[in-house]
């Protein structure tokens, strides 16, 4: 058992969220048209495939996160200019279907990741670029919750 009983049914709670906030999401935003998901959803906001696209950046970097997190008590690390990477990976001209399901593919390893997480880990402190320290369990929460949010974002 990787984690104490109080803390295996939190982040086994943690993780069955991801689980079904990724194939729920999945299931709608592909039912979505390829020009529905290239429209911006507001005056100046980011079209569903650049959000989808931002949420692939989001889970690569937290993906170094997780992992880099275990691997010592005090872990520094750097934080990422979340616009640069979606402008310059061009997510709006990538194929919706694509972003879906590398999208949906990311999220399941992280998944696996979190499950991985030794309990003795949990607590670890991780400085991103120059912010207050936080746990490394709070990080696993802070990014099903960052997703939680995009997710509203695209099917309001």
């Amino acid at each position: 058992m990787l984690w104490k009983d109080d803390e295996m049914g939190q982040m086994d709670e943690l993780v069955n969220d991801l689980r079904l906030l990724v194939a729920g999401a999945y299931a709608r935003l592909g039912e979505m048209r390829e020009s529905e998901a290239e429209q911006p959803i507001s005056p100046g906001k980011w079209s569903r495939k650049e959000i989808v696209g931002h949420l692939i950046d989001s889970a690569a970097n937290n993906h170094q996160r997780f992992v880099r997190g275990q691997l010592a008590t005090t872990v520094s690390l750097p934080g990422y200019e979340q616009a640069a990477w979606v402008d310059s990976q061009r997510y709006g001209l990538a194929s919706w279907e694509d972003l879906l399901d590398l999208w949906r593919s990311y999220n399941r390893h992280l998944q696996h990741v979190i499950q991985a997480i030794p309990a003795a880990c949990l607590g670890h402190r991780c400085v991103i670029d120059e912010a207050d320290p936080v746990t490394l369990q709070f990080l696993a929460e802070d990014y099903v919750e960052h997703l939680r949010h995009h997710v509203r974002q695209m099917l309001d």
